[in-house]
Parts: C-alpha cells; structure tokens; sequence
C-alpha cells in the first residue's frame, strides 16, 4: 500500500487590526530573565538567562480552550513579552537588534513544573516540560509602527479573574537588543521566528476551568481556558 503524507500546513498566528497572519517559522524562549521569577525557583540571578525552544505548532491562540496535561499534576503558567522578528540575521549587534523586530504580542510559556525538576535533577533536557502541544499560548501581534518598543510596560495575568502576576518589562535581565544578538550568535535568526522573552514572579498551577488572562500594555491581550 502506498500513503501520501499531506504537507502539514505552516503555523500562523493573527495581527491586530488586520485580516493577515504572521507566519511562525520557530519559537525561541528565554530562560531566567527576572530576577523575582529566578530567586522564587530557587536560582541565582546572577546566572546568565538560558534559552530552549518550542515547537512552531504549540502556538494557540487567544479564546482558544485546551485541554490540561495528561503528563503532569503541577502544570504552571508563565507570561511573557514575545518578539516578533520579520527581518534576518546573524551575529547581530545589539545596538542595531530593534531593525530585525517586526511587532509584539503576549504569550504564555505552559510549563510542566513537576516534570521540568525531574528534568533539572537528571541534568536532562526541558523538552517533555517544555515543548509539548498547545504550550504556547499567544495574543494577536501589533506591528513595531502601531506598538512602539515595550520596554518599559506593565505585564500581568490573571486567573479567574485574580491577579497572579504582576509587573513590568523594564525588569528584564536581559532586554529586547541583547536578547536578539544573543540568539543571533547561535541561530541565523529569521522572519516567522518568535522570541518568548520570559516571565516575571507569581507563577502557579493552572486547573482544568481555569480562564486565563494576561497582557502587556499597548499590546492585544491574550485570552484561553481549560478544559474541564
């Protein structure tokens, strides 16, 4: 018998304000980049943030229900800023990385807690903590021309309507400039790549009903639930 293996179609995810879609190529994560979150896992701020990668087709979109984990029994969330980069490069300077942004939006790096310690015990990849389905929950992209650079915004989430975290990008270890030409260093980074640039303090587990809200100031808000 002989199968025909269809293509699978390129993840996309939608633009504020317009019918158009920003094709994703790859996702990009920083690690360890406020030093509240650091100190409340239990690590040195100090360190350097670490970078690890998600899946192009882990993005889910705002208002968008997904179901809980079979994997886990401490499934966290985590907010964060996500660079869109619509420009190529590698070895980029810093003082020249906001040419290669092409917008913002909101994501949620979903995190599996309980499987990321195994992980970190064994010395072993956060690929099964990390990467799995539906793990990259992201708001509608603003364009640079609509948005600005957020350097300096509030960003927060919710759950059932309680504040969890809350604070502002300017708190950022490493910013949006040296974010881009550290990854440049090791990726040649792409038009479709998007950069989650980590999360701030108050993360916690997530339940089967939870709604889930969160955003960034000057950004569309990102939306989701789970299933029960």
């Amino acid at each position: 018998m002989t199968y025909v293996f269809e293509p699978p179609s390129q993840p996309s995810v939608a633009i504020a304000g317009s019918d158009a879609r920003f094709p994703v190529r790859r996702i990009f994560c920083v690690g360890r980049n406020y030093a509240e979150h650091v100190r409340e896992m239990g690590n040195d701020p100090n360190e350097q943030p670490i970078f690890f990668t998600k899946p192009a087709d882990a993005v889910v979109e705002s208002g968008t229900a997904i179901p809980y984990p079979a994997n886990t029994s401490d499934w966290h969330h985590e907010v964060e800023l996500v660079i869109a980069i619509g420009k190529a490069g590698a070895n980029i300077d810093a003082a020249a990385a906001l040419d290669h942004v092409w917008g913002y939006g909101v994501g949620v790096d979903l995190t599996l807690r309980d499987r990321q310690a195994e992980a970190k015990k064994g010395g072993k990849p956060w690929d099964v903590a990390k990467a799995g389905d539906f793990s990259a929950p992201i708001s509608a992209l603003t364009p640079v021309s609509a948005s600005g650079h957020p350097s300096a915004a509030r960003i927060w989430l919710s759950v059932n309507g309680e504040t969890r975290q809350d604070a502002n990008t300017e708190q950022m270890i490493w910013k949006t400039p040296a974010i881009i030409a550290s990854l440049s260093r090791v990726w040649t980074l792409q038009p479709g790549d998007l950069v989650y640039t980590g999360s701030p303090a108050g993360v916690s587990a997530l339940q089967r009903g939870d709604a889930i809200a969160c955003g960034v100031d000057g950004l569309s808000e990102l939306r989701f639930s789970v299933l029960q």
